[in-house]
């Protein structure tokens, strides 16, 4: 049978901060298949798999009396286990990490005997957030990299992917320019360095094109400097990443600037 393109995750604890990081997640992996859709509170008995705070005093006791260990998988999240047999996150909250987890702890639905398990139907009500159709996995953002660095864009292809997006490459400014005027771009992921016209130059000119300023464009640089960081703001770039680029870093700017 057919396997499953989305599932349900139930979440017990965590700040609210993390809680603002959990649900950027969530919204970043609708771009992906498996997608995972967080359940509301007093739904918690419908999700295929839980998110337990270990570190937040009553909320691990609460999923024991709620649910129970053993009766789907389960993700902790804290400095230990408290001697239970189950996978073990630390903190700070890292998006290509969670994202990781949640796939490999429901590996084992996703094999063919998943296709012999009865699973709850899962009221509307219950979901965070609607559920996007299938079709809307289907749907292509368009990015454009521009880096002279093979290596950099052969790392942008591969982490983009996953997410649905399409991505174009230019090797220079001067390229960039010309196909930003011809393809409006949802996010330029940008170098500060290159050959001819450099990175300042480049995003100036995009952001001057009121046909399509509502491109983010995102610095990738070798220098974070607080210098540079005011250049770019001064040219109007929206976000700067740090070469070699944090998986973390990058998946967060990809929820903020490339998800619906």
């Amino acid at each position: 049978m057919e396997q499953k393109l989305s599932y349900t995750v139930a979440v017990f604890g965590f700040t609210s901060t993390e809680n603002v990081v959990l649900n950027s997640i969530f919204g970043l992996s609708a771009r992906r298949v498996p997608m995972y859709t967080r359940l509301v509170p007093g739904h918690t008995e419908l999700a295929d798999l839980y998110l337990v705070d270990l570190d937040s005093a009553g909320r691990f006791e609460e999923f024991q009396a709620t649910v129970g260990v053993g009766k789907r998988p389960v993700i902790l999240v804290g400095t230990d286990t408290r001697g239970l047999h189950l996978p073990l996150l630390g903190r700070p909250l890292q998006w290509g990490r969670m994202l990781a987890a949640f796939d490999q702890a429901l590996e084992p639905l996703r094999g063919s005997s998943a296709s012999h398990v009865t699973q709850p139907a899962v009221p509307p009500a219950a979901l965070q957030e609607p559920k996007p159709a299938v079709s809307a996995l289907t749907q292509h953002k368009w990015a454009l990299v521009v880096d002279d660095s093979a290596t950099l864009r052969e790392f942008m292809r591969a982490k983009l992917a996953p997410f649905k997006i399409n991505v174009d490459f230019a090797e220079s400014g001067e390229e960039a320019i010309g196909m930003t005027a011809k393809h409006n771009y949802s996010c330029v992921f940008l170098d500060v360095v290159m050959p001819g016209m450099d990175g300042y130059q480049v995003c100036r000119l995009i952001k001057q094109r009121k046909n399509i300023n509502k491109t983010a464009v995102v610095m990738l640089t070798s220098k974070d400097s607080q210098f540079n960081r005011i250049r770019g703001t001064m040219v109007g770039c929206d976000a700067y990443l740090t070469k070699p680029v944090n998986e973390d870093k990058l998946l967060e700017t990809i929820a903020k600037y490339l998800t619906e």
